[in-house]
This record gives structure tokens, C-alpha cells and sequence, in this order.
């Protein structure tokens, strides 16, 4: 047993809503690079771990091995990796790990080791295949007239960069805001109708969920694109209105007060100009996908900053929930966000329904991470 697991018997907010955090890869306004240090480090200097945690991270880093073929980082790494039994133990992990990574702790510009660690979930939501009485708010598809110019196939300083918008003539003009959309509609196809609009605001904020039809079924949807505006928090406007305390911003607190004061609802949706297009998943009791398309891992999947962690990589987290419940263990970066930006920086996928919303709306933790980078090759630029 490597020296950094630990004993079995070890025991296992939402503040996108104040900084903008979703589901999604929210290209409209990027912040500035982050200037990360990566400070190589022993394994010894690795927190230990559950041999559970081990093989969860590891299998769910595995999974991804699909979309990492032709990686120039992760490929030949993954090709080892598949040598391996179908459900590897602890030792032979331990060996893989040990024979083919090196460790980096993740530092800011500063030189500090900690950073912020977030929650986000899938949600399930009240719905219907058509509108009803009670189901009267549709959840778009990706609308005909929605045009999106990679800048960097002209521009290559601009990697990442897309502009979104819809053409007028020969003019390409902003496409539609929220508060446009949710007056007027929308020339698109009608994936669902929910019955509460702030389930569909938090379901934007998620960047992907399940709708709940009467038949049992549960559809499955995920993101498919955005307007292009850039995603401005509904938790930080009501602190602007002093309708909330900063600290008091969850995704329960922000529903009571749309409870409360149904006329302002639109108001308040209103105040993010951001809007989500989403598009029909398989049916399946699968994770939902992340950016890499590969299912996400309850528990073991996190959204990070790809300018600072390439997609696909390993990481070893440091961090707890917010009742103070210790999360230690090796987790696959399989997602991004739009608010997920920084040198030390992931958001946890810990699963779905209401009790994962429960834990990842109060997540708003320290936390510490290391890069497990493959051998030999050089660092994130």
C-alpha cells in the first residue's frame, strides 16, 4: 500500500450565484489568463487517501480515456492505462500513478497553495413534454438564427474566444438578452416546459438537469450553447437591492425570496442577460456530460479552469463540504464554467437530485490542489 492512502475506515453555497459560476463553458467574457505557479512536490507530500477514493478517482479519470486518444498529453498515458484489469487495486494504482506522474501543487501568483473550492449538481425539475396549465416555461433549443464566429480561426491570440449573435443584413448584431427572450419568446425548438422560471434559471446556472414528467420519466438535458451575453448573478443582484445578505445567498434563500415576492421575479431574472440553450440527452442513469462528453462522476469529476488545467487531467484534492466533512481524494477534470477561473480553482460535481443540491448549493470551501502531470512532458502554458 502506497504511503499516501489511508485506512478504510477513514470517514467520508452556491457561490455561482454571487460570482457567476455554471455548467457551461461561458465564452462571452473571460477574465484575464490567471498566473499560476506549479511547484513540483513529492508524493509523500500528498494527503493520504481511502483506497475507495483512489480507485473512484482513478476509474473516473480512466473513463474519460475515450476523448483523450489523440491528447498530446494524455494519449500515451492512456494507452498505458488500458493495460490495466478492467478494475485495477489499490497496489497496481498506486504503481501506475507513482511509475508515470509527477506531482505539482497548485500555487497563485501569489505563492499561496489555497484556494477556492465550489459545488455544483444535475438537478430534477417538475416538467411536461408540451405546455400545460401548470407547465408554462419552455426550455429552448439552440434557436436558427443564433450565429457563433470562432474568433481564433482569424485571430489565433483569441484561442477560446467566440463571438455570438444574429445577423441583420450583413451586420452580425448581439443576440437577444434574457429579459427579451422571457418576454417575447423565441423562434426555437421547445425541448420541455417547466413550471416555476426560477427552475429554469437554476437549471441555466447548472448547465444541465433532468426534467420529471408525470410518466416517470425523466428527461435529461444538457447545454448546448448561450447567447453570448455575459452571465451576471441573480444572488449579487438582490444583495445590490439589500433584499439579501452576502452570506446568506444560497440557491434556498434566493427561491423563498422568488416565493415571496412573486412580481419581482422578472425583474430579477432580468438582472442576468446570460440565457442558455440546451439540447435532449439520451436517456440513461448517467452522469450528465461534461465538457470533455464523457458522463460525470459523483464524487469524483470537477469543473476546473482549462487555461490553468488542461481537460482531461488528474488531480488530488484537498477540501471539505460545508458542514466540515473531509474530501480527500484524486479527481478527473471533466468540466468547465464560466466563473470557474482562477489559479486555484475547481468546482465539485457531487451528483443528482435534491440532496446533491443540497450539498453543493452551501459549498463554498478552501481547498488545496495538485497537478498529477505526466512524466517527461512539459507544463500548461
Amino acid at each position: 500500500m502506497s504511503r499516501f492512502l489511508k485506512p478504510l475506515a477513514w470517514a467520508l453555497p452556491v457561490v455561482m450565484l454571487l460570482a457567476g459560476c455554471n455548467g457551461t463553458d461561458n465564452e462571452a467574457k473571460q477574465p484575464e489568463p490567471p498566473h499560476t505557479t506549479y511547484s513540483k512536490a513529492d508524493w509523500s507530500a500528498l494527503p493520504e487517501v481511502t483506497g475507495a477514493d483512489l480507485q473512484g478517482g482513478f476509474t473516473s479519470w480512466r473513463s474519460a480515456c475515450t476523448r483523450l486518444k489523440a491528447d498530446p498529453n494524455w494519449g500515451n498515458l492512456c494507452s498505458e492505462a488500458a493495460k490495466l484489469p478492467a478494475n485495477p487495486d489499490v497496489a497496481q494504482i498506486s504503481s501506475f500513478l507513482q511509475t508515470h506522474l509527477d506531482v505539482y501543487s497548485l500555487r497563485s501568483a501569489e505563492g499561496s497553495s489555497d484556494g477556492l473550492i465550489t459545488g455544483y449538481y444535475e438537478p430534477v425539475y417538475p416538467g411536461s413534454l408540451t405546455a400545460t396549465d401548470v407547465a408554462r416555461v419552455p426550455v429552448y433549443g439552440v434557436p436558427a438564427d443564433l450565429i457563433v464566429v470562432n474568433l481564433d480561426s482569424l485571430y489565433p491570440e483569441l484561442k477560446g474566444k467566440r463571438l455570438r449573435g444574429r445577423l441583420e443584413g450583413r451586420v452580425i448584431k448581439p443576440y437577444d438578452t434574457a429579459a427579451t427572450i422571457n418576454a417575447q419568446g423565441l423562434n426555437a425548438p421547445v425541448i420541455a416546459w417547466l413550471t416555476d422560471p426560477m427552475d429554469l434559471q437554476f437549471l441555466q446556472i447548472q448547465g444541465s438537469g433532468r426534467v420529471q414528467l408525470d410518466n416517470g420519466r425523466q428527461l435529461r438535458i444538457g447545454y448546448a450553447d448561450q447567447n453570448g451575453h455575459p452571465y451576471k448573478p441573480i444572488g449579487r443582484w438582490l444583495v445590490e437591492q439589500g433584499e439579501l445578505k452576502k452570506e446568506d445567498v444560497t440557491m434556498g434563500t434566493i427561491h423563498a425570496w422568488a416565493m415571496a415576492h412573486p412580481q419581482r421575479v422578472n425583474e430579477l431574472l432580468a438582472s442576468n442577460p446570460s440565457y442558455v440553450f440546451f439540447t435532449q440527452n439520451p436517456d440513461s442513469n448517467e452522469g450528465p456530460r461534461g465538457s470533455l462528453n464523457v458522463p460525470l462522476t459523483a464524487g469524483y469529476s470537477v469543473a476546473v479552469d482549462r487555461k490553468v488545467i488542461p481537460l482531461g487531467s488528474l488531480l488530488w484534492l484537498s477540501t471539505t463540504h460545508a458542514d466540515g466533512q473531509p474530501i480527500v481524494r484524486p479527481v478527473a477534470a471533466q468540466d468547465t464554467g464560466g466563473a470557474i477561473a482562477g489559479e486555484v480553482r475547481a468546482d465539485f460535481f457531487v451528483g443528482t437530485g435534491p440532496e446533491a443540491g443540497a450539498l453543493a448549493g452551501d459549498m463554498k470551501q478552501k481547498g488545496n490542489i495538485w497537478l498529477l502531470w505526466p512524466k517527461g512532458m512539459p507544463l500548461p502554458q
